[in-house]
Order: structure tokens, then C-alpha cells, then sequence
């Protein structure tokens, strides 16, 4: 079996790689180790959207958030375990990209690769435009761009070093935001057991989270307006899938990491806003600012509250972080299946694939540039996190039609998989259903349905530039036979 360029596949551990031979491609290390995975996933999923963007789903949708954030979550746990059954079935497979293109054709890896790479951009945008919000909480006189730009400045040093150092700096930084939540967790538990009076006479109860008006305050279309944000938030939990290839122990390793999801978001998404609501009630909560600050300004610690503030900001510093990670190692990725330029292959002495660092870290920057035109941090935030749920959308789809093509094609791969899938193929049409769905939901909101109007810019390039990718490869194999024949001839 070879490739269009004639150079020999993997055929791996099972059925399925079209990974080139060692030879052919430099090779990124196993250094990750469970922990490493664990809180990369973390790192990258409970930041800004959690953060940030909850304050203006709780004012659109109300308590009714609760039942959108369970709903969304148990539909993309089933994407999570398409994509670890996929993920395993062979280790040869880098990213999802491989899996896509072996089951559903060159086109979609192609599609998916570059749309995830695109979604981690924005990604990284939203999060650095929040780190210059968090910082005028303390310097309400500093443009915004200027804490931005440095925090980019600040993630480039960190991606420089080797894959085993990057993961120990997010292991800590996360569980700075993981310690910080438990903390918060146990603040808000405490003023509820103590029924503790705000200074606007709200009193501290669970009951606000099913009181009268509450659960649906703006009807069934408030209810579906909160899904978009509420998307943007668990962008980030199939990190896991981008870290496959530097993973000490995969078989171990991701199906831990991606088991412990619906714990993850029980505790961190449920239990938070359980608190928010229960300590604020959701009509006193401010769609622009974040709630978790404002909870601890509201209840007269304003001490507290910069302390919870400088954790979100590192949560969204650790958040850009995880994102530009994936962004280069997506690139990379990309350059070794030949669907993007062949320098960001290219690996530095510590196995980091610098050339698709500094281009993703340029895209970034150009990306940020948005302060200067809406220096809004919540209309800027609003405008790229509506895209990003969208690519977010796409990636997870392809995810689910790969392995129900995988199904199909590999049966036997499937039967001995030790990590397979609840539900199997009905599941996973069900889990489509929703995705589609949820494009639905998209276009029902004025700034969602931008987002979707604009979306098919960046497919419609995408057809063009594969389009071009093809028509190369073919006249090449076209050459190489009038060669092949001439030899023959002559």
C-alpha cells in the first residue's frame, strides 16, 4: 500500500493507519504522562466560556443553564468516547484528522485538520482579549490590548520548550484554577448553610435555583439563546485527542482522561453556577462581567474578589495556552499527511514543532487586532466565540461520522477494542441528531447567526485550496506514470 507520492503506510498495531514510515517523518515524543493529559483537558475546557461567558447565559437563559450545560455535556461525552475508541483502535493515528481521513477520505481529514486549527486560533483570540478584561478589574485605565499582547508574548515563551516541561507548567496551572474552584465551591456552600444577606437584600438559598420565573424568565427561545456560550465552554475537553502522539501511555491514559469528563463537569459547570445562583440569584447577575468576581464584590469581599479574579485570568492564560499547543501540533500534523507546507514538520532539538508555533502565534496576533476595532471586551468576545462553537460543531460531526464509518469498515477492529463506545452507531446518529441541532439553535440569534452567515467563507476556502491540493497530486501521479512507461519503452 503506498501513497500518492509512493511512499510506503503504516499499517500499525490494527487496521486503518495511512501513516507515512519513520523515515519519512520527524517524530514528536511520549513524554505525557496521565497527569500531564488530565489537567491539559482541564486547562483547556474550564476557562474563559466557563468563566466569562456564563454571566450572559445566565442572564438570557436563567436557571434553565443548569439543564443546557447536562444536556450539552452527555451528548459531547459520547463524541468524547467515539473519538477514544478511534483514537485507539491505532496508535499510529496522531490527531482525529488521521481517523477522518482513513474512514471518511482525504478531504476530511483535510477539512477537520485545518477547522480545528482554526477553532484553537479563535480560541486563543477569545482568551487573550478576556486576560485584558480580567486586568482592568485592577487597572480600569490600561487599554485592553496592552495585557492581550503580553499575554501573547508570554505563551509563545512557554510553547518554546519541550513537550514534557509544557505539560508540567499547565499541570500547575490548572490546578491553580481546579484548587480555586473547590475554594469557591466551599465560599458559596457556606454563606448558603448560613443564609447569608447580600448588601441588595438577597438572601443566600437554593431555592433560587428553582424559584418562580427563574427557570425559563425569557421562554423557550431564552432558553435555546444560551446554548452558544454554553458550547464555546467545553471547547477544549477533546484536547486529549491532540495529545495522542506524545502520550507515554495511551491505552491508559485517554480513557481516564476522557471518563473523568462527566465528573469534570458536574463538579466545575453544575456546582458553580449552582453557587452563583443560589448566593446572587440569576436577575442580579451582570451579562458583562464575570459572576464569580462579582459574586465576592457583591457580598462586600472585595479582597476576595481580586484574588478570584487574578484565577480566572490565569485560567484564561492556561486556557490560550492549551489552545496554541494545539494549534501547533494540529499544523504539524497537517504537514506530515502533506496537507499544509512541509516546514511546520519541522521539529526543534527539544521536539517542538516551532515553524507551526510561530505561525499559529501570527495568526493569534493579527486575530487580537479586533481590540483595536471593538475594544468591548464582551461585543469582541461575543463575535469570535459564536465561530468557534461553530467549527467546534463541525469537528465533533466529522468525529461521530467517522466512527459510524468506522463501524462499517472495520468491524473487526471494533470487536476487539477494549474501550469501546456506549451505545454504538444508534448512539452516535442520536449524538449527529443534536449537533445538528444545536447548528439550528445558531441561527435563531442575531450575532450566532453572523457567525453562521460567514462560516462558509472558510469551508468555500477550504474546497478551493483542497481542490488545488488534488488537482497537484494528480497531475504528479500523472508524471510519474509517462515516466514509469518511458522507462518501459525505452
Amino acid at each position: 500500500m503506498t501513497n500518492n507520492e509512493g511512499k510506503p503506510f503504516l499499517k500499525g498495531e490494527l487496521l486503518g493507519s495511512q501513516h507515512m514510515t519513520d523515515q519519512d517523518e520527524e517524530k514528536l515524543q511520549r513524554s505525557l504522562t496521565n497527569r500531564h493529559i488530565q489537567m491539559i483537558a482541564i486547562g483547556g475546557a474550564i476557562g474563559t466560556g466557563l468563566f466569562m461567558g456564563s454571566g450572559k447565559t445566565l442572564s438570557v437563559s436563567g436557571t434553565s443553564i443548569i439543564l443546557t450545560y447536562i444536556i450539552i455535556g452527555f451528548f459531547f461525552f459520547f463524541v468524547m468516547r467515539a473519538m477514544g475508541e478511534l483514537l485507539l483502535s491505532n496508535t499510529n493515528y496522531k490527531t482525529f484528522a488521521d481517523f477522518a481521513t482513513v474512514y471518511l477520505g482525504p478531504w476530511a481529514g483535510f477539512f477537520i485538520g485545518w477547522s480545528y486549527w482554526l477553532n484553537w486560533i479563535i480560541t486563543a483570540i477569545v482568551d487573550v482579549i478576556v486576560i485584558g478584561g480580567y486586568t482592568q478589574f485592577w487597572y480600569p485605565d490600561i487599554p485592553v490590548w496592552i495585557p492581550a499582547f503580553g499575554s501573547l508574548v508570554i505563551l509563545t515563551l512557554l510553547n518554546f520548550v519541550a513537550v514534557r516541561i509544557f505539560g508540567e507548567m499547565e499541570f500547575w496551572f490548572a490546578l491553580i484554577k481546579i484548587i480555586a474552584i473547590v475554594l469557591f465551591l466551599c465560599v458559596g456552600l457556606y454563606l448558603i448553610l448560613i443564609s447569608f444577606v447580600s448588601p441588595s437584600g438577597v438572601q443566600a438559598s437554593l431555592s433560587h435555583a428553582i424559584e418562580k420565573g427563574s427557570m425559563f424568565p425569557y421562554g423557550v427561545m431564552g432558553f435555546l439563546a444560551g446554548f452558544q456560550i454554553a458550547v464555546f465552554a467545553f471547547v477544549g475537553i477533546e484536547l486529549v485527542g491532540t495529545t495522542a502522539a506524545e502520550t507515554k501511555d495511551p491505552h491508559k491514559s485517554l480513557p481516564r482522561a476522557i471518563n473523568s469528563i462527566p465528573v469534570r463537569i458536574l463538579l466545575f459547570y453544575i456546582g458553580a453556577l449552582l453557587c452563583i445562583i443560589a448566593v446572587t440569584s440569576w436577575s442580579q447577575v451582570s451579562p458583562d462581567k464575570s459572576p464569580f468576581v462579582e459574586m465576592f464584590t457583591l457580598v462586600g469581599l472585595p479582597v476576595a474578589a481580586g484574588v478570584v479574579n487574578f484565577v480566572v485570568a490565569t485560567s484564561a492564560l492556561s486556557s490560550a495556552n492549551s489552545g496554541i499547543f494545539a494549534t501547533s501540533r494540529m499544523l504539524y500534523g497537517l504537514s506530515v499527511d502533506k496537507d499544509a507546507p512541509k516546514s511546520f514538520s519541522k521539529l526543534s532539538k527539544s521536539k517542538v514543532p516551532l515553524n507551526s508555533l510561530f505561525f499559529s502565534m501570527f495568526c493569534v496576533v493579527i486575530g487580537t487586532s479586533i481590540l483595536f476595532i471593538v475594544p468591548d471586551v464582551m461585543t469582541a468576545f461575543t463575535i469570535v466565540s459564536a465561530l468557534t462553537s461553530i467549527l467546534c460543531i463541525f469537528t465533533f460531526a466529522l468525529i461521530i461520522l467517522s466512527y459510524i464509518a468506522y463501524r462499517k469498515q472495520a468491524p473487526e477492529v471494533h470487536a476487539v477494542s477494549a474501550y469501546k463506545m456506549p451505545g454504538g452507531v444508534p448512539m452516535a446518529w442520536i449524538t449527529f441528531a443534536f449537533l445538528l441541532f444545536t447548528v439550528v439553535i445558531l441561527a435563531l440569534d442575531h450575532d450566532t447567526l453572523i457567525a453562521l452567515l460567514v462560516s462558509p467563507i472558510w469551508f468555500g476556502g477550504l474546497f478551493i485550496a483542497y481542490r488545488y491540493k488534488r488537482r497537484k497530486i494528480l497531475i504528479h501521479t500523472a508524471l510519474v506514470q509517462n515516466q514509469i512507461e518511458a522507462k518501459k519503452i525505452s
